[in-house]
């Protein structure tokens, strides 16, 4: 995949507003390889969005591509492939299993990729100060440490752009730069596109655009 775009995009719940916006009801194109920003205020519909393309949420107007693929002719068995081999996503609300441990969690999505080897990713947990909270309950961690292993099962994978939704709503400045550093080498090694969003703390990347929703 070398771009996703955006055509006249908009969310049925603001169907007859009257929007000032970068991406809705507008062209927007995510070019593989570039780094992008997606600003906005709570509520503006960004998490929307990443649901939207990465295709578990239908309640828009308009048209999105895979280079010049519609997505609603995209099958069950096609998604799969997609979001296995081509798209990443790492949701707000994370999508943690509290029930398993950190290393379970990582575990489900590299088990079905191969894309990590354990000492790859016990790497990414000394880098982001969780190691020791690879065998405990999501549950017991905190929601800054759920982030750093959702980030971690993220990468898991192969991707032509990866979804950050608020990826360091709960996370340090000191500990934000350990992240880009880790999806900057990440998306460098797959010359991937990157996607974050944020409502004010941004995820410190150096970005080709800046979106306002």
């Amino acid at each position: 995949m070398q771009k996703i775009v955006l055509s006249d995009i908009l969310p049925e719940i603001f169907a007859g507003s009257s929007l000032q916006s970068d991406v809705w009801q507008t062209d927007v194109e995510f070019d593989k390889g570039r780094k992008y920003l997606v600003q906005a205020d709570s509520g503006k519909g960004k998490s929307s969005l990443f649901g939207y393309v990465y295709g578990y949420r239908s309640d828009f107007e308009g048209k999105i591509f895979f280079d010049t693929t519609d997505i609603v002719a995209i099958d069950d068995k096609h998604w799969d492939s997609i979001r296995k081999h081509s798209l990443s996503i790492l949701f707000q609300d994370l999508k943690i299993f509290p029930e398993l441990t950190a290393w379970e969690n990582i575990q489900l999505k590299n088990k079905l990729t191969h894309h990590k080897s354990d000492s790859d990713i016990r790497r990414l947990l000394n880098r982001l100060e969780i190691a020791d909270k690879a065998d405990k309950l999501c549950e017991k961690l905190s929601w800054g440490q759920q982030q750093r292993v959702a980030i971690v099962r993220a990468v898991c994978q192969p991707f032509d752009f990866i979804l950050l939704d608020e990826p360091i709503s709960h996370i340090d400045d000191r500990m934000a730069a350990v992240v880009a550093d880790i999806i900057t080498e990440e998306a460098d090694r797959q010359k991937a596109g990157v996607v974050v969003s944020s409502i004010g703390k941004s995820l410190p990347l150096r970005y080709d655009t800046t979106l306002n929703l």
